[in-house]
């Protein structure tokens, strides 16, 4: 399809199965496991009335889509946003899938999103949207099942009001239903910085493969949300110059680096990093294309194509983001000597300390800080180590070394467990 006689970008879900397609040939998968891990299990998609606080009632519409569950119970986030839509949300959903694969943890990936606008509504209408979303997915989701946790525009808040109305139908606390709550309901230590956190070590890992330091390297943040500025902040933390950073509204640059902390005050004051005192403006377009030591694409997906590949200068990148690389994208990066670091392993960190909340729910037993982000930089850096060997072995890129990595558990899975009756 054409529009203005510019082809389309490609859907995310075409996406997906395009990178499935794709390692597939390379690792020579089944071709009957690849028709299975290609289609998503389950698909609700539910149309719910909400009263606004006009006295009005708006239908909204919500997904919450099922890639995979042979692994164990189904994990991913909700998202709030206009621009939600199932091919969106079935892309997602799949690569949670890998994600949670190739870390290692016993779940399989699902997706959720209602399409909305959450700055245009009260905090009431949230609310009452978030309660009555819950309730009309309750009949697939629970600690066995499928456990939501926050994503684009949602937040701490928004999953206690999901556990409360999942509670309220079973007559009991269910803390495990949702990770990524406030500590007070059964939240974990570690997990707003999680995302972040784990992204930063396998870039440290990253780094010794190249024999770089993080001291005194250059990073540019495209997208300056949780994960954005939280890992920004940690860079920052640890020696690394960031000279760059994006929102919704546009970017900044200073070339003698900035403070993320005070950028972060700035964008809570003034609503957006733009405007930041001593920067001068970038688009979200540029930023990607200024020379840096480490990239970090934390905002939406589909932001490195084909067109801006072969004009992005720097040696690491890390994506914090979900998808935000495209297949033709990753093919100049490779043979430009870009190390990406793909998002099924760059951003597993979230899922990862999600996983830990679980467990703990189960267990009513808590791990402090220190703990958790042992446990997690253990499993993120063992994960890296799996990928870079398999990227050797096949001499590939990174991505398609965590997708044979990751699709090579899920059908090893399926192997075992044969397909019923």
């Amino acid at each position: 399809m054409v529009t203005a006689g510019k082809p389309q970008p490609l859907d995310a879900w075409e996406m997906a199965v395009s990178q499935v397609d794709h390692v597939a040939k390379l690792m020579n998968l089944d071709p009957n496991i690849k028709e299975v891990l290609s289609h998503c299990k389950r698909e609700l998609i539910v149309n719910f009335p909400v009263k606004m606080d006009d006295g009005s009632t708006k239908v909204f519409t919500g997904f919450r889509i099922q890639h995979n569950d042979v692994r164990g119970p189904c994990k991913g986030g909700i998202r709030y946003s206009p621009g939600v839509y199932k091919g969106e949300v079935m892309a997602l959903a799949m690569w949670m899938t890998w994600k949670c694969a190739v870390v290692g943890i016993p779940y399989g990936g699902a997706k959720g999103g209602v399409i909305c606008n959450p700055k245009e509504m009260s905090r009431g209408e949230l609310e009452r949207m978030t309660r009555r979303f819950a309730s009309e997915i309750s009949i697939i989701i629970g600690p066995e099942k499928d456990i939501p946790a926050p994503d684009v525009y949602t937040n701490p808040q928004v999953m206690a009001w999901i556990m409360d109305t999942f509670s309220m139908t079973r007559g009991y606390s269910v803390p495990g239903v949702v990770t990524g709550k406030p500590l007070a309901i059964g939240g974990s230590e570690g997990r707003n910085d999680a995302t972040a956190m784990g992204c930063y070590f396998v870039i440290e890992e990253a780094c010794k493969k190249l024999g770089m330091e993080i001291k005194g390297s250059t990073a540019v943040v495209q997208g300056y949300g949780n994960a954005g500025n939280i890992a920004a902040r940690i860079l920052h933390d640890k020696g690394a110059k960031v000279i760059a950073v994006s929102d919704s509204r546009g970017g900044i640059m200073n070339p003698d680096g900035l403070d993320p902390r005070d950028v972060l005050a700035h964008k809570e004051k003034t609503g957006s990093v733009v405007g930041y005192p001593g920067s001068k403006p970038v688009t979200n377009a540029e930023i990607l294309e200024i020379p840096c030591d480490i990239l970090i694409p934390a905002a939406l997906e589909g932001v490195i194509t084909a067109e801006n590949a072969g004009n992005i200068k720097t040696k690491i990148i890390a994506e914090a983001a979900n998808g935000p690389t495209t297949p033709e994208a990753d093919a100049i990066l490779f043979k430009n000597g870009v190390l990406v670091l793909p998002d099924i392993l760059a951003n597993a960190g979230g899922v990862t300390v999600s996983y830990f909340e679980w467990v703990q729910d189960l267990m009513s037993l808590f791990w402090d800080a220190p703990e958790i982000n042992t446990k997690l930089n253990r499993i993120m850096t063992t994960a890296f180590d799996n990928v870079y060997k398999i990227a050797q072995q096949y001499k590939c890129n990174m991505r398609e070394a965590a997708y044979i990595l990751a699709i090579g558990r899920v059908a090893e899975a399926y192997q075992l467990r044969g397909i019923y009756p």
